[in-house]
């Protein structure tokens, strides 16, 4: 015959087991989900820089306050010209940094002197808004270096990203998370 204790502690030791079943149960899902995060399945919102056609939408579409569309600059197709068209307005007054002669409005291109006749250009991405004015000017009149992508580490990745829904070139598609970048020039992989 068994005492009256022994109920007590045969229920108190299937709870605990129930315990450690239910934490194991939830880390297993844990690690599952984990798993499956990194496994390649994954997808990440990115711009065709092809099939971009400079709308400016990038930069009040997005959910976050600052666009997480940046400007990137293809320093090896860069012409490091003295009249940059992603740099200046159209009908600069002078080639100078001044802000009337810039054509973006956050000041987020930067350029600096190499040598007779090249300057770098170079693009202060916290300050980018992502309005696409200097890559307009560039894939107009320039040699396309200047170009749209989303940045990876600022998106939300949102199921469905407001820009895309609103991109009239709809050049805003889910791309490979392991891939997740191309640049202006590069074709996509089938």
């Amino acid at each position: 015959m068994t005492s009256p204790e022994t109920p007590a502690l045969n229920r108190r030791e299937f709870l605990a087991a129930g315990a450690r079943g239910v934490c194991l149960l939830g880390l297993g899902g844990l690690a599952g989900g984990l798993v499956a995060r990194v496994s390649g399945d994954d997808q990440v919102w990115q711009i065709d820089p092809a099939r971009c056609t400079w709308c400016g939408l990038c930069a009040t579409e997005c959910v976050l306050e600052q666009s997480a569309a940046k400007c990137l600059h293809a320093h090896a197709m860069c012409g490091y010209c003295k009249l940059c068209t992603g740099f200046f307005e159209p009908r600069a007054t002078d080639l100078n940094t001044g802000a009337e002669n810039q054509l973006c409005p956050t000041g987020a291109i930067k350029r600096a002197y190499v040598e007779d006749p090249y300057y770098e250009y170079r693009v202060d991405e916290p300050l980018c808004i992502g309005c696409a004015r200097c890559v307009k000017g560039c894939n107009t009149f320039g040699n396309g270096s200047l170009f749209l992508q989303i940045r990876h580490d600022i998106c939300v990745n949102c199921n469905e990203c407001s820009i895309a829904r609103e991109c009239p070139a709809d050049a805003i598609r889910r791309v490979p998370a392991s891939e997740p970048y191309r640049l202006q020039g590069e074709e996509p992989e089938t």
